[in-house]
């Protein structure tokens, strides 16, 4: 897949697709397990290399995103797993931790115990955040299936390709085209930078260390003279 030539003309974002991602965008992101990085350099070979039934499912969930990725999204190997992306061609700023690679947008794992599926659209929000009504959206499709989920910030992990609702992976990749993921981002990014000048609302700022320090020096002071 190439790029699609996107312009900068707004696109309506899809209904319920609102919220920070402020928390998972402001860390780097963390390759899985580095035990069980594969050092495949194309996806075919990746997949070569995958055990006959893990390769199935890998395969069948894969087909699905391709199907529902929007124009312009990039399929490679990512972090050492089978990465789906935004080039520099469409966004040239990159990913903010690391500006030389792509922006992620999901990725396919084989890992050591289970495989996994990241969705950087779906922030849940347990680490104490608030989930993206996208999110939330996400859940409950998943759950009104009957099927269980297992899920951490943004990685849907499962062992069986009976485990996860092929139809709410698609619907997931499709209600998040490139430009309303590019804008997302680039709001919680805003929203990150905002909170890094000028601190959580109704906190005020924390003293700097060398005031903290010359306080503690002037009791001191005090203290021998009386």
């Amino acid at each position: 897949m190439g790029p699609c030539g996107m312009t900068s003309e707004a696109i309506d974002r899809p209904p319920g697709f609102t919220g920070p991602l402020a928390e998972i965008l402001n860390r780097p992101r963390q390759a899985y397990n580095s035990a069980m990085q594969s050092q495949a350099t194309t996806v075919a070979a990746y997949l070569k290399e995958l055990p006959a039934d893990r390769r199935a499912a890998i395969e069948a969930i894969r087909k699905v995103i391709l199907a529902n990725l929007d124009e312009g999204i990039e399929e490679g190997i990512l972090y050492g797993m089978i990465g789906y992306y935004i080039p520099h061609s469409i966004y040239p700023a990159g990913y903010h931790c690391d500006p030389k690679l792509p922006l992620g947008y999901a990725g396919l794992a084989s890992q050591k115990n289970h495989l996994s599926l990241y969705l950087m659209s779906v922030y849940c929000g347990c680490d104490g955040g608030d989930a993206t009504e996208h999110a939330n959206w996400f859940r409950a499709a998943w759950l009104a299936t009957g099927k269980k989920l297992d899920m951490g910030k943004s990685c849907i992990r499962f062992k069986r390709l009976e485990d996860v609702p092929l139809e709410v992976i698609g619907e997931a990749i499709r209600r998040v085209p490139v430009a309303d993921y590019l804008r997302y981002y680039e709001e919680a990014r805003r929203q990150v930078a905002a909170r890094t000048t000028k601190g959580p609302p109704g906190k005020k700022p924390a003293k700097k260390a060398t005031a903290v320090k010359k306080a503690a020096q002037r009791k001191k002071t005090k203290a021998r003279v009386r």
